[in-house]
């Protein structure tokens, strides 16, 4: 009777078990939940672990894939004290939302709860393996005193825009690199003050992981992941990207986004798509100029009009709906389709009809819009928004002319 308790027991007890701990935008969120899909194609156990809201925000946005049809992921939706959603300010002194920081503080409330989960999932785990966002640092500094944890560092943007804050701290880059170093927009106005604040704290405290990964490929920026290397004295670095799916699956007709039902009446390569993200608050000019050009272009196009997400993207008090000029959304009917609500970009640019992108180069926008083979029209915001544009306009040519990409 023994031995059938101690084999039992053997069969609970998972070689390995995968926790992924994102912060809580979007970007963020979403990078982390297609990465999951990567490693329970490997039969292992995945822990997804956010507040209740934002595991939400992240299953009903996530696209190309179905998550509530997978059985090995499993959502643990943690507490953290209410905070304030305050709606987002077009006319503030930089494009950075900075709307959403008290959902980011609130977020530091997730510290022990994280490190409870991670504790309990020990016992019962040969390894737990803790994969979680850079600007999660603070929550998972608990992990490095669990005997059989192991943690390594996401980061949610690409490995060229990383070194180039490598090289800030730098007078010159070492003898030993060879990268192309183009001229980049400084970090003036991409962050606000506090941000950079709870940067800094996240930064002290990376001391305890074991590697980093990034949601990248060599073929894109593999010389940046080797100086990255250098930098990092040998540390371990994994470009495990795209993590979007590159083949989409295909979805009921009747549940199709009806921006999809356009472009399949359109010619192939002839739309072009424009969105902005989900942090992006436009002025009500801008929103005007953007409409006249469109449609005084004759181009055709999907244009994403919708204000910036708040920190509870399921609170839509104060949310404004983007006025056009009189009469517009009739004239630009036949070759504009205007969306004011989420759209699926995954399979808008995976659609054969859509033949350009004028994106503000989120790095979610940049790696689904590389994989998916769509030129680019960058017009960046914030963040590492300037930099990632970089890469996409000027680096990649390098790299093709090279012969490394």
């Amino acid at each position: 009777m023994a031995s059938d308790n101690q084999s039992n027991s053997k069969n609970n007890f998972h070689q390995t078990v995968v926790v992924l701990v994102p912060l809580p935008l979007q970007g963020h969120l979403n990078q982390l939940m297609h990465l999951s899909r990567l490693i329970l194609s490997h039969n292992i156990p995945v822990h997804y672990v956010c507040t209740a809201k934002h595991i939400l925000q992240a299953k009903v946005r996530v696209q190309g894939w179905n998550p509530n049809s997978i059985s090995n992921i499993h959502f643990h939706e943690l507490q953290v004290p209410p905070f304030a959603s305050p709606t987002p300010n077009p006319n503030a002194e930089t494009k950075f939302p900075s709307h959403v920081t008290p959902s980011l503080e609130a977020s530091t409330h997730l510290r022990e709860p994280v490190a409870t989960l991670i504790q309990s999932l020990s016992s019962t785990t040969r390894k737990v393996i803790v994969i979680y966002d850079s600007l999660m640092t603070y929550v998972v500094q608990d992990v490095q005193h669990i005997t059989n944890a192991e943690s390594y560092v996401f980061h949610s943007t690409c490995a060229f825009t990383n070194s180039m804050f490598y090289l800030d701290t730098m007078e010159k880059p070492p003898q030993e690199s060879s990268i192309f170093i183009p001229e980049v927009p400084s970090l003036e106005g991409c962050f606000t003050t506090e941000f950079i604040d709870f940067i800094t704290t996240q930064v002290e405290l990376s001391n305890f992981h074991v590697g980093n990964i990034y949601n990248t490929a060599r073929a894109i920026d593999g010389p940046y992941l080797d100086f990255i290397d250098l930098m990092t004295g040998g540390q371990k670095n994994w470009a495990l990207g795209p993590f979007n799916p590159l083949t989409i699956e295909k979805e009921n007709l009747k549940e199709r986004h009806y921006s999809l039902k356009w472009l399949d009446k359109q010619e192939p390569n002839s739309v072009i798509y424009v969105s902005f993200g989900t942090l992006t608050a436009m002025t009500g000019e801008q929103i005007k100029e953007i409409a006249i050009g469109l449609e005084q272009s004759k181009q055709k196009f999907i244009w994403v009009i919708r204000d910036a997400d708040k920190g509870d993207i399921f609170d839509k008090d104060g949310i404004r709906r983007h006025e056009l000029p009189n009469g517009y959304e009739e004239r630009v009917e036949g070759f504009g389709l205007v969306v004011r609500d989420w759209a699926p970009q995954l399979d808008i640019l995976n659609h054969p009809s859509t033949g350009g992108f004028m994106s503000h180069c989120g790095w979610n926008s940049c790696i689904e819009t590389i994989t998916m083979g769509v030129p680019v029209a960058a017009w960046p915001m914030h963040s590492d928004q300037p930099r990632n544009s970089v890469l996409i306009t000027r680096v990649e040519n390098w790299l093709y002319c090279k012969g490394l990409g």
